[in-house]
């Protein structure tokens, strides 16, 4: 049966994300922990995956309830930081890392994603082990690293979450979460990059938009999308249901209406 299998969330933007149980639906209707702190040059612009591969080289981890965040880089100790309370410590690593000025700023009721009108993203696992067919080498948990989505469903086939963009798309309901499609995720060079070293797959971009093309579903609304190198759903939660929590395990049903 439908099912969340994985609930995947990215503390900080651009780095590691954290799976986690449960996540709460936020007033803005991405998920509780969600790209909740950013760092910001002095010029206002971010650093992620898109601006820099550095990022690929450190390995992080977080505490949600402590807030305790992790940050290994490729030498030298590992770093940990009360992200909340004392940011500074944090800026001072970072803007020595990546050689720049950085601020750290933090956002609760959204979170830094970079559609700010839009919520959780979703992906099947299905969809994941798929995509990693297409490439030597890589798994189902690489493709995910890559893909960077929020909420995965299993017991689904592969590019189910395509049915719900287009005209007349349905939804779907999580755990008694409504939650809706918006557009399909068109995507950047993170996804070309392997996750641990950020060395370029060789042939990624052009092995993807044949392999994708070739196996996209009769059943999606081509219309919806602008070009085959889209993976992925933008979603949204009403109002109406922000508040509420999904969790894994929770029954997901597709909403005709």
């Amino acid at each position: 049966m439908p099912r969340i299998d994985r609930l995947r969330v990215y503390p900080v933007k651009g780095l590691d994300g954290v799976d986690v149980e449960r996540a709460q639906v936020r007033p803005g209707g991405t998920l509780a922990d969600d790209r909740a702190f950013a760092l910001f040059d002095a010029d206002g612009d971010v650093v992620n995956g898109k601006r820099t591969a550095r990022v690929h080289a450190l390995d992080t981890d977080y505490d949600p309830e402590t807030r305790t965040f992790t940050v290994e880089p490729p030498a030298g100790e590992t770093a940990r930081f009360d992200l909340a309370d004392d940011p500074g410590g944090a800026e001072a690593w970072f803007s020595e890392f990546f050689d720049l000025d950085l601020a750290l700023e933090r956002d609760d009721d959204l979170g830094y994603v970079d559609r700010r009108d839009h919520g959780p993203s979703v992906v099947s696992t299905a969809t994941c082990r798929e995509v990693a067919s297409w490439f030597d080498g890589l798994t189902a948990e690489n493709v995910r690293r890559r893909l960077r989505a929020n909420v995965e469903v299993a017991g689904v086939p592969a590019f189910w979450e395509d049915r719900f963009v287009g005209g007349g798309a349905p939804a779907f309901d999580a755990g008694g979460v409504r939650v809706e499609g918006v557009k399909p995720c068109g995507r950047c060079v993170v996804p070309e990059r392997d996750p641990d070293t950020g060395d370029p797959t060789p042939r990624f971009r052009e092995t993807f938009l044949r392999r994708r093309e070739e196996t996209f579903p009769e059943w999606a609304d081509s219309d919806a999308f602008d070009h085959y190198y889209a993976l992925m759903l933008i979603a949204t939660v009403p109002e109406t249901d922000r508040g509420e929590t999904l969790s894994v395990g929770d029954d997901v049903a597709v909403v005709d209406d």
